[in-house]
């Protein structure tokens, strides 16, 4: 099962991408991010343990995100938490207005036994991932689009 959240951006692709790939700022940018810390950052890669809030509830995991600038493309592996294992991709498209930004969850790739069922891949996509991914593209399209000079 893949969740997948798409949105279009009035700002370039790189525009988005350089929001996108900084998360040690994404408590800054936000509000619902509790906190991420950088673990390890070797410029291409970066280990960190990252916290938001579904509503009230907190959720917590760490994540390798892997930069692809030229693609451009940022991948998430996520590390530990009950999501380990979750492959997340953000796909940058250019469109004739801006970019389209799409943000996939492959919740094939789950490593936890009482995760990996058709239901609760389905609760985790539809209680947890997309809620969160909505207000994370909505709030970088929101600050792409603020500091856009056309």
């Amino acid at each position: 099962m893949t969740a997948e959240q798409s949105i279009e951006v009035r700002a370039p692709a790189q525009r988005v991408y350089a929001l996108a790939q900084d998360i040690a700022r994404w408590p800054d940018y936000l509000p619902h991010y509790r906190y991420v810390s950088i673990l390890r950052d070797s410029g291409s890669e970066r280990v960190a343990v990252m916290a938001a809030r579904r509503d009230w509830i907190p959720v917590r995991w760490t994540a390798l995100e892997r930069l692809l600038p030229e693609v451009p493309r940022i991948e998430f592996t996520h590390l530990s938490g009950w999501t380990k294992g979750l492959q997340v991709a953000w796909l940058f498209a250019s469109t004739p207005d801006g970019t389209r930004v799409t943000i996939t969850h492959d919740l094939t790739t789950l490593q936890r036994p009482l995760l990996q069922s058709r239901l609760a891949c389905s609760i985790i996509a539809n209680f947890f991932i997309q809620p969160i991914a909505r207000r994370t593209l909505a709030r970088m399209k929101l600050l792409a689009e603020d500091n856009h000079e056309d």
